[in-house]
């Protein structure tokens, strides 16, 4: 229990603290600051990071073809194969992009989590068995947080444009088509949240994830809540100048900055939260988001068997490769029953 109170109250004092400078800034009048230099310095570690982690994979060598599966399948014909097998077994680049898009798209591996458990038999304990079954609440939560976040970064896209593009306008219309309450509530703003929580409730309760988890997988949920949060306050709760902060917001985007008066400090706390997630983001695990696109074990096709894959850190040699091998012994191969690629 005090290795998750280390590794649990660090973050949430972290976030606070970030909280209190935010709030404390804005009190000694340094909206200038919070307003214009940090967003600045944020967006620039982000990019700068950004790249820096893409160029830094894009440079690493791949000395095995290691997709997940293999598409070997394909050279024993008695086997079927439906569309799923096809993705699963990708033989080609076309299948390997096609299985890219459902992961990138419908998180298909964590859809198909499972989880084990061993059932235990307190009167036999050698009956004791695993059972595995589906988890798809996880896969749910994380599906409902990407996407609802998404929205919510594509809707603040009419506070740096003027004339807002119809599309946003069109994407806010269909969020807040349930009008319950004044302001209209956008449901990906509560939903986000409430992903977010269930996240967290999960990794604090389940005894396996809590044991496993450290510092840097709380500091993003909490920080991602409290922005959550802070603009849910600031949009239902608080007032806050919606004019002036667009203001403020299309300042930044044309490269010059204004600070209007009367914004209210919830909006800067708020604005800092955004900006140390977007420093934070190239240095920590959120970077999955865009290293799902050099993975090997999902970005390449399982064709070793018609394709040879040279290590980059090999030496200058002849490479004998599967089909010379299979001319050499196929006669062997076909005595011994093994599956060849050509029968003579």
């Amino acid at each position: 229990m005090d290795f998750f109170k280390r590794h649990f109250l660090v973050p949430l004092i972290a976030v606070l603290g970030l909280i209190a400078i935010a709030y404390l800034g804005v009190a000694a009048n340094l909206q200038f600051v919070f307003g214009v230099v940090i967003p600045y310095l944020a967006v620039l570690i982000f990019f700068e990071g950004l790249i820096y982690r893409a160029i830094s994979w894009a440079r690493s060598p791949v000395p095995f073809k290691i997709p997940s599966t293999c598409a070997q399948v394909k050279s024993l014909p008695w086997i079927k194969r439906d569309l799923a097998d096809k993705l699963d077994n990708p033989e080609n680049k076309w299948w390997a992009m096609g299985r890219m898009a459902l992961e990138i798209l419908a998180f298909r591996s964590l859809f198909r989590n499972t989880r084990t458990t061993l059932l235990r038999h307190q009167e036999k304990p050698e009956d004791s068995r695993l059972i595995h079954w589906s988890y798809k609440w996880l896969w749910l939560g994380a599906l409902a947080f990407h996407y609802a976040f998404l929205i919510v970064i594509l809707r603040h896209i009419r506070f740096f444009t003027q004339p807002v593009p119809h599309w946003v306008t069109a994407l806010a219309e269909v969020d807040g088509f349930v009008q319950f309450y004044i302001p209209t509530v956008y449901i990906t703003g509560v939903l986000m949240v409430v992903a977010l929580l269930y996240l967290l409730a999960r990794r604090i309760y389940t005894p396996t994830l809590r044991y496993i988890s450290l510092a840097a997988d709380y500091f993003p949920l909490l920080l991602i809540i409290s922005i959550g949060i802070t603009g849910i306050l600031m949009r239902y709760f608080y007032k806050v100048d919606i004019a002036a902060v667009k203001q403020l917001a299309v300042g930044l985007a044309t490269l010059k900055p204004v600070v209007p008066a009367g914004i209210g400090s919830i909006f800067y706390v708020h604005l800092f939260l955004v900006c140390v997630l977007f420093a934070y983001f190239p240095f920590s695990k959120l970077m999955h988001a865009p290293g799902v696109f050099f993975s090997p074990t999902r970005n390449l096709p399982g064709d070793n068997r018609w394709n040879l894959h040279v290590n980059p850190w090999n030496y200058p040699v002849k490479f004998h490769d599967y089909m010379h091998q299979e001319d050499e012994y196929r006669e062997a191969m076909i005595e011994a029953g093994l599956p060849v690629e050509k029968e003579k």
